[in-house]
């Protein structure tokens, strides 16, 4: 029934940008965000918004990427300016639904790269 649907990834060189989108359904949703994933590690914060608008970023990504919630139609995007070789992972998106638990998309590739 919760479905989320990620989009826009690709191959960006060093320097470059591009913007994600998650398109989600099913649910009213208390927060949404991004993870990422790279080959060996663990996955990790990007960014998220609560319901109340506010946004938290990881450091290494904080003045370079913006996260973008269009609440009344369940959409998230992130847009990536000044992308570097580290930021290349699977990039998921995330949603919470109070007392029902964590939904995940089934992911998008970034790769930086020249």
């Amino acid at each position: 029934q919760v479905q989320l649907v990620e989009s826009g990834g690709g191959l960006v060189q060093p320097g470059g940008s591009l913007r994600l989108s998650c398109a989600a359904s099913g649910s009213i949703f208390n927060a949404m965000g991004w993870y990422r994933q790279a080959p060996g590690k663990q996955r990790e914060l990007v960014a998220t918004i609560n319901s109340g608008g506010t946004a938290t970023y990881a450091d290494s990504v904080k003045g370079r990427f913006t996260i973008y919630r269009d609440r009344a139609k369940n959409t998230v995007s992130l847009q990536m300016n000044s992308l570097k070789p580290e930021d290349t992972a699977v990039y998921y998106c995330h949603a919470r639904v109070f007392l029902k638990g964590d939904y995940w998309g089934q992911g998008t590739q970034v790769t930086v790269s020249s």
